[in-house]
């Protein structure tokens, strides 16, 4: 399994993630998982990737 560290997140995007997860009675960790899974599982709509697509031709890195 990979791990994976984030820097530079907000502290008001920090303080409403631990309260996500508290109000879903879980882990700050298992919740972040579940949000990355669910997120990765998701396909990409056709505006999401014309969105992509700009962002490249932009010269601007796609997350």
């Amino acid at each position: 399994m990979a791990t994976v560290t984030i820097r530079r997140l907000d502290d008001q995007v920090m303080a409403q993630l631990k309260r996500r997860a508290r109000l879903q009675g879980r882990s700050l960790e298992a919740e972040l998982r579940e949000i990355l899974m669910a997120a990765a599982a998701q396909d990409m709509t056709p505006a999401d990737k014309w969105a992509l697509f700009e962002r490249l031709a932009d010269g601007r890195a796609a997350a």
